[in-house]
């Protein structure tokens, strides 16, 4: 199993935030299907103000590159990717033409555990 993180800001406004939450709690049920057709097994979004975290596991034929491109061919998972946007501001460390900000990885138990 492979696991990426990721990070991005909403915007400061507390409606905003609001918003944002009440979709995550009906998300639609295409994009579900798109998250599990890619090959990931687990997607989380923790927040804390107005910082987001997001944790995904995927199965180890995962490509995140092909993932992508998938989901820029479907047409509600676009809309979806659209509508989140507005809520959304990249973190001023995201790369150029980044969205959501890749974490790297600085410990994991079950691999420290494995090599000791």
């Amino acid at each position: 199993m492979k696991a990426y993180a990721y990070t991005i800001d909403l915007k400061k406004d507390p409606e905003l935030i609001s918003e944002y939450k009440s979709y995550h709690r009906e998300i639609w049920p295409e994009v579900v299907e798109g998250l599990k057709k890619s090959g990931i097994i687990s997607d989380r979004i923790f927040i804390l103000g107005d910082r987001l975290f997001m944790l995904i596991e995927a199965d180890d034929g995962f490509d995140l590159r092909r993932s992508l491109q998938n989901t820029a061919a479907d047409e509600k998972e676009i809309e979806w990717d659209s509508l989140m946007r507005k809520f959304q501001v990249p973190v001023k460390e995201a790369g150029d033409g980044e969205w959501w900000a890749r974490m790297e990885s600085v410990f994991d138990l079950k691999e420290y555990i494995s090599n000791h």
